[in-house]
């Protein structure tokens, strides 16, 4: 299927000079957004996944559907002060300054099979950080999967260690 013609590109936002590329679009169309799932969902059968980790918020709105596709869980990492157990946070560089993410600290067994997902992969940063706190809890990243990947933003440098996954590239 042809995911670009259902991503709408929206021009200086959030700032001037940055072409924004728009999952909404492509969600708001049910058997589109559900294709992608499940062509998402082959890649992550055959890693053999038992769990999907996805950072707030648009990591949710892939790997929620994801996981259920899957039959497995889904661990949402989200910034401080939201999740309401004991967290393992980690620290990452932003173009702006620095941020922080947050994961349950039972929420992953040692050398559970992990998938790593999000809307978007751009410089990386944030999945890098997302897969540095699922190794620190033990769990084993046996692939990472986007709907859309900015090639020119060389993200996948950050995550040479792992099998990448996109839909759709930029």
């Amino acid at each position: 299927m042809d995911y670009k013609k259902y991503i709408d590109s929206v021009m200086d936002f959030p700032t001037k000079g940055i072409n924004f590329r728009d999952i909404t679009s492509l969600l708001q169309v049910g058997p589109v957004y559900r294709a992608a799932i499940d062509e998402m969902a082959e890649f992550a059968r055959s890693k053999n996944a038992e769990v999907v980790v996805g950072p707030e918020a648009r990591g949710f709105v892939i790997g929620g559907p994801l996981a259920y596709s899957l039959g497995v869980g889904f661990v949402p990492v989200r910034k401080p002060g939201k999740l309401p157990r004991e967290v393992v946070t980690v620290s990452y560089e932003k173009e702006y300054g620095v941020d922080e993410l947050c994961i349950h600290k039972d929420s992953i067994k040692p050398g559970q099979r992990v998938l790593v997902t999000d809307d978007l992969l751009a410089t990386g940063g944030t999945i890098d950080a997302t897969i540095r706190l699922v190794k620190s809890l033990g769990g084993i990243v046996v692939g990472v999967a986007f709907l859309i990947e900015l090639k020119e933003l060389d993200g996948e440098k950050l995550l040479k260690d792992y099998d990448v996954f996109s839909l759709i590239d930029y």
